[in-house]
């Protein structure tokens, strides 16, 4: 079978990678000069089923409100903005947040990462690839007693559903990762994942890549696509800036763009982009953590990579708009500095900015859709890294028509 995926980022060479292993005839296109360049490359490091937590929740709502107008909230709408699609999206989300819906995508988002964690294990295992990963687990730490509580009772939910957590004490914490140090008095407690993992997202992306192409899946990099092709109720292939492409399946794994490249075909995929933003710096003395850290009260993540230490956070839903804002730069450096002040050299730091493809009951969209030969792997929000893998061989089941090893049921565009 002839298969086309849109989109060589860590979720689109996960999948052309699966697809390959059924002997498929594989063409990635990316519209970048190489793999891994836009939403995968330089995230927040974290393979992290801890954080399947669907933004829309009970809690959310007061926050949102309190966060509105301030420059530095870690979850930015700026609702000034005339966006059918973004108010379209925030009344669904809106919808998601009651306790009994929250529950139900929770579970659906963890059935995918808990998954997905034991493919990129046993990909792992089987190709010795390498990205600077570490298998130390990840901790939450929090500063407020009140959320500590309220994360320990999640985290008791997402137990039942297979995730191990364990709650420590503000010592304990310090003792698992001593960079911690100097922020001990403010800390309440903390909750260790200890089966997540950390790692570079995008030295991964390129390593998948290269050893996708020595099974000889084709990468044609600088290729635009500008639509998708229909005839009757079947998608046929991609009318791209360099010629017509033929399939007998696509995949659409665009990320952000991927609504923009569905809607004339008459789908509407309720995803937006949330602007993420992150620093890179340079490791100096034993200042910077080992273990992946999550500082919940600010929705920071902090990943050791290397000789480099990368941290993420905030959201700022503002359309497509890539440009690195200051403020919200400075914000992640800053914070930075507060938790870890010495961890490197923060004038050092690289910031960078990239778009994550946002639904609003923070459920990816997988699987078949309405047209034939086109399959959705998409919406993955902050969890693309994480979910990248089983969301890969997911689709390589669903295009062979297997059973996947999961149930598929709550992750398909018939949801909505």
């Amino acid at each position: 079978m002839k298969v086309l995926v849109l989109g060589a980022g860590v979720v689109g060479t996960a999948a052309a990678w699966y697809l390959s292993r059924d002997g498929h005839d594989i063409t990635v296109i990316d519209r970048r000069e190489a793999a891994g360049l836009e939403t995968s490359f330089a995230n927040g490091g974290q393979v992290s089923p801890s954080h399947a937590q669907p933004w829309a929740n009970p809690t959310v709502l007061p926050k949102v409100l309190k966060w509105l107008g301030h420059e530095d909230a870690p979850l930015l709408f700026r609702w000034n903005r005339w966006d059918p699609a973004l108010w379209a999206w925030g009344l669904r989300f809106l919808a998601n947040c009651p306790s009994r819906r929250a529950k139900i995508n929770l579970e659906r988002t963890l059935r995918v990462a808990l998954y997905s964690r034991i493919c990129l294990q046993q990909l792992r295992a089987e190709t010795g690839i390498e990205y600077d990963q570490r298998t130390l687990g990840i901790l939450h730490v929090y500063r407020d007693r009140r959320e500590f509580d309220h994360a320990a009772a999640a985290a008791d939910l997402m137990g039942r559903w297979g995730l191990r957590r364990l709650e420590k004490s503000a010592k304990d914490c310090v003792a698992l990762e001593p960079a911690l140090a100097a922020s001990a008095a403010q800390l309440a407690g903390g909750i260790l994942t200890p089966e997540d993992e950390s790692g570079d997202a995008h030295k991964f992306t390129t390593a998948l890549a290269a050893l996708a192409e020595a099974r000889g899946v084709q990468f044609r990099y600088g290729v635009t696509v500008q639509a998708l092709v229909k005839d009757g109720d079947r998608v046929t292939g991609v009318q791209t800036d360099t010629g017509m492409l033929s399939a007998d399946a696509i995949v659409l794994a665009a990320g952000s763009f991927s609504p923009l490249l569905a809607r004339p075909l008459g789908l509407r995929l309720p995803v937006i982009p949330a602007k993420g933003y992150s620093i890179t710096l340079p490791v100096e003395g034993d200042g910077a953590p080992t273990v992946s850290i999550t500082d919940d009260e600010f929705k920071m993540v902090y990943s050791r990579l290397g000789n480099r230490l990368r941290a993420a956070g905030t959201a700022e839903m503002t359309g497509y708009d890539t440009s690195l804002n200051p403020a919200r730069w400075h914000l992640i450096r800053d914070r930075a500095k507060a938790l870890f002040p010495l961890a490197g050299d923060y004038s050092q730091a690289e910031p960078w900015t990239g778009l994550r493809p946002v639904t609003p009951d923070s459920v990816p969209l997988l699987g078949a859709t309405p047209l034939k030969g086109l399959f959705l792997n998409t919406g993955h929000g902050t969890l693309g890294w994480t979910m990248a893998c089983g969301s890969g061989r997911i689709i390589a089941d669903v295009v062979a028509e297997r059973q996947p090893d999961i149930s598929m049921d709550g992750l398909g565009l018939e949801r909505f």
